[in-house]
């Protein structure tokens, strides 16, 4: 974990605030392989954490303490994103290093995953990076243990260079298709099931973005309208976590 995890931005630092929103932008791709990983039996993501924006209000301070630390164990509903805080604060009282901690995808401020020796994601790492000289990004790299390349190649998803379609689907979801149906077609009761939330399987399948899992659900010719617990439909969750490839299909 990176020795020195805490910075702070406002609206005089415009390349941090544009790393922000690329990382809001792109955090789906985070969650898509996460959930990936959580089904694998052999690991393939060395390390995946989440930098979030922790706000305290001070009654001395006209301006609220801002810290962005990392969390890791991440979880993801559709609307929050929650985990363990890995850091210590330097300001902040309001919370510790070990907490668990539940915030907002406007809150996210950076996500990072690894595996095999490369990095994705990592866009207020490498802003910078972009504003260091070539032995403080080395020295910055091994603090982190880890080589994170040209800062001005960012990667969202596994070989986005070479199979660009990897932006609209995950492989993984492609090469499972056959055996989720006949899973499905053993398991029928999977379909309607729902978690302590209300979430169900199409529910989960459309936030990770695996468009080719959803088709093989709406093929059983469930009702894609139903709701969470807090009143959330697949297509509601498809627009907000911005899975283009997915609102069409579950549209009527």
């Amino acid at each position: 974990m990176e020795k020195n995890t805490t910075f702070y931005s406002g609206a005089d630092n415009p390349e941090m605030l544009e790393a922000f929103s690329k990382a809001q932008e792109t955090f789906k791709y985070f969650w898509r392989e996460l959930s990936w990983e959580f089904r694998r039996i052999v690991p393939a993501v060395d390390l995946a954490c989440v930098k979030v924006a922790f706000i305290e209000n001070v009654l001395s301070q006209t301006a609220p303490i801002v810290e962005h630390m990392w969390i890791n164990d991440i979880d993801f509903d559709g609307e929050i994103v929650s985990g363990t805080l890995a850091n210590d604060p330097n300001q902040l009282s309001n919370i510790k290093n070990g907490d668990f901690v539940q915030v907002p995808l406007n809150q996210v401020s950076d996500w990072l995953f690894t595996s095999v020796g490369k990095t994705y994601g990592g866009f207020t790492i490498h802003a910078l990076r972009s504003a260091m000289d070539e032995q403080q990004r080395q020295q910055h790299d091994e603090a982190w243990g880890l080589d994170f390349g040209d800062y001005n190649d960012i990667s969202v998803v596994r070989d986005q260079k070479t199979n660009p379609e990897h932006l609209i689907e995950h492989p993984m979801s492609l090469n499972m298709k056959n055996e989720l149906t006949k899973f499905l077609k053993e398991h029928p009761e999977e379909l309607t099931a729902k978690d302590e939330a209300g979430y169900t399987l199409l529910h989960k399948e459309t936030i990770a973005g695996n468009r080719t899992s959803v088709e093989v659900i709406l093929q059983f010719h469930i009702d894609k309208d139903v709701q969470t617990a807090k009143g959330l439909s697949a297509l509601d969750l498809a627009k907000q976590v911005g899975w283009t490839q997915i609102i069409p299909l579950l549209s009527h």
